[in-house]
């Protein structure tokens, strides 16, 4: 996906995640949540994202 420019909030929304059971990294490197309005997706940016669930 072409997702260079967006920032990893408009990502997450563009792909229907719940914030609060995600965790990104860009690059080998851990997103913090309060950077996700301000961290932006670079040309060739490579990103992760892990849902969390829960159950037994």
């Amino acid at each position: 996906m072409d997702l260079a420019g967006r920032t990893v909030s408009e990502v997450l929304a563009i792909l229907e995640y719940d914030t609060k059971r995600v965790a990104v990294e860009r690059n080998l490197d851990i997103v913090r949540k309060c950077d996700y309005d301000t961290a932006v997706l670079l040309d060739g940016d490579t990103v992760e994202i892990v849902g969390f669930t829960g159950g037994g």
